[in-house]
């Protein structure tokens, strides 16, 4: 099992990458770069790419609507260039909070524009000339559609490093993660929970698997989940009121009411009393008792904490259920510690 790590796009974003050459030298096989609305993550990925040597790099996630579909093929093209052939285009849909409310961009047919990205970012990277027209994307852009009449077919000036730039899809809604099982290398979840993936997930993986080509290789699983090897109860206790943190935030407050994606997710769980609760207090500002009103084997199944012995149980429960990369975040107080964590979990695969 490969082993990767997110990383924060916050003001410290530098001290953090300038230790991520110690996490190469234990193993870590892979850095991810978040973006939401803070700072882009694009330029952050070129940085990790000029301080490390053999960690690939990993957007987690660029939203399909933000940047157009060649910019984003050109971007993971640059990006591998600079990186020397170890970038990862990681993308998904964003919801409409983000996408209408920070980038006032219509959040429309999700589904059918990342299939028109996908096929639009492989055409460029092929460096064919760009001719698409399909419902969502229209490029050369037509008079029909606003353009002038002007536009004509170009294709990539430079020789990418590689003509097929892996690419991995975040998605957990039904639809989605067959998409990504259908045409992306990989497919990243959020909240995995191994005892109730195939039930969750299983038929639509299958429904994509059925439609997938076989030069894109097996589907690679690539799932985050939050890290402590410990024995001591008192840092598992913290460790867990963490991950209770961000799932209250998630289940609870990201989203309007009938509109979030992981509250549907815990739903499909089999948490759906749990699910209501917490949002119902999330959204009535009692974060504590949201977090609190979190089943235990929820927070629990999604994340590693524990003794050594337990997580190592843990880990094997993840590749049970299918997954190639562990995206983990350590929780210790102590970089060593830290440091140790990681080498454990590279020491597993």
């Amino acid at each position: 099992m490969r082993i990767g790590m997110p990383i924060s796009y916050s003001s410290g974003f530098a001290e953090t990458a300038a230790v991520i050459a110690e996490y190469e030298s234990v193993g870590l096989d892979t850095v991810f770069v978040a973006e939401a609305y803070s700072f882009d993550a694009v330029s952050q990925l070129g940085y990790l790419a000029a301080r490390t040597s053999t960690v690939e790099i990993a957007s987690g996630i660029l939203n399909i609507y933000s940047r157009t579909p060649a910019l984003l093929a050109m971007t993971a093209a640059g990006l591998d260039f600079v990186s020397g052939g170890r970038f990862t285009l990681g993308i998904g849909a964003s919801g409409p909070q983000v996408v209408e409310g920070f980038h006032g961009v219509p959040y429309t047919a999700p589904l059918a524009r990342t299939r028109e990205v996908v096929e639009v970012c492989r055409t460029v990277w092929r460096r064919e000339r760009l001719d698409h027209h399909g419902k969502h994307v229209d490029v050369p852009l037509t008079p029909e559609r606003g353009g002038s009449g002007l536009g004509k077919p170009l294709k990539l000036i430079n020789q990418p490093v590689r003509e097929r730039v892996p690419m991995v899809l975040a998605a957990i809604g039904p639809k989605n993660v067959a998409l990504a099982a259908e045409l992306f290398e990989g497919w990243q979840p959020t909240f995995f929970l191994p005892e109730g993936a195939v039930t969750v997930f299983g038929d639509a993986l299958a429904e994509g698997t059925a439609r997938r080509d076989p030069d894109l290789g097996p589907l690679q699983i690539v799932v985050d989940a939050q890290l402590l090897v410990s024995d001591d109860a008192d840092e598992q206790a913290a460790a867990l009121e963490r991950v209770r943190a961000q799932l209250a935030l998630y289940v609870g407050g990201m989203g309007a009411r009938g509109k979030n994606f992981y509250n549907d997710l815990a739903v499909r769980y089999g948490y759906e009393e749990a699910a209501a609760t917490v949002q119902d207090l999330y959204l009535a500002g009692r974060k504590d008792e949201a977090a609190a009103a979190l089943p235990d084997e929820f927070v629990r199944g999604v994340s590693l904490v524990g003794p050594r012995g337990y997580v190592t149980e843990r880990v094997a429960a993840f590749a049970e259920a299918g997954v190639t990369t562990l995206n983990v975040t350590p929780l210790a107080g102590e970089h060593a510690d830290r440091l140790r964590s990681v080498e454990l979990l590279t020491s597993l695969g």
